[in-house]
């Protein structure tokens, strides 16, 4: 038996974050997602405590101001493009800028300074990501998942697929289904 799972990764780290904190009785508020303010002094074997247990999830400690701010743009277009079932009909720039409270310009000259990539590039990344997540784990259709990610078209979908992946969406299908078939002959 097989089941798919949809979790809300900004929930999911909140609660961990809460217990880990509560455990080790450090005092703290939540500023915004991934933003924790201390309201105490932290001893440093607290902190290295908290450290590791945030490593075992998979969860950095950011210090750095400009690095923090491009962690936080990309979580802001992850979570737009992973959760387009809320149809955001609103240019990226407009989201991310109202978002996170700085002009696009500022936000697109720091992404580029700091991953010397675009975010345009990043979104695409993104989008394809949950494409491929959705071809290999739904039985969407091509037409569908276009629908769903917000492409004008398919053949948009599919240009995008192709020059991101090297392959078409169609082949990426094929391949899975090729897996699918031969876990299946094994089992």
């Amino acid at each position: 038996m097989k089941i798919f799972i949809k979790f809300d990764f900004t929930q999911f780290c909140s609660t961990i974050l809460d217990e880990k904190l509560d455990e080790l009785n450090i005092k703290y508020r939540m500023l915004n997602f991934g933003e924790i303010e201390f309201l105490e002094p932290v001893p440093p074997d607290k902190l290295k405590a908290f450290d590791a247990i945030l490593d075992t999830y998979g969860i950095e400690k950011i210090e750095n101001q400009k690095v923090i701010l491009v962690q936080k743009i990309k979580d802001t277009l992850i979570d737009m493009v992973f959760n387009t079932n809320d149809a955001i009909n609103v240019k990226s720039s407009v989201y991310l800028s109202d978002k996170l409270g700085h002009s696009y310009g500022y936000l697109s000259n720091l992404f580029s300074e700091v991953t010397y990539t675009s975010i345009e590039n990043f979104i695409i990344l993104q989008r394809i990501e949950y494409a491929k997540s959705l071809i290999t784990n739904t039985g969407l259709s091509l037409t569908e998942i276009a629908f769903r990610l917000q492409y004008s078209s398919v053949a948009h979908l599919s240009t995008q697929f192709k020059n991101t992946t090297g392959i078409t969406p169609t082949a990426f299908q094929r391949i899975i289904a090729k897996r699918r078939e031969l876990k299946n002959n094994k089992d």
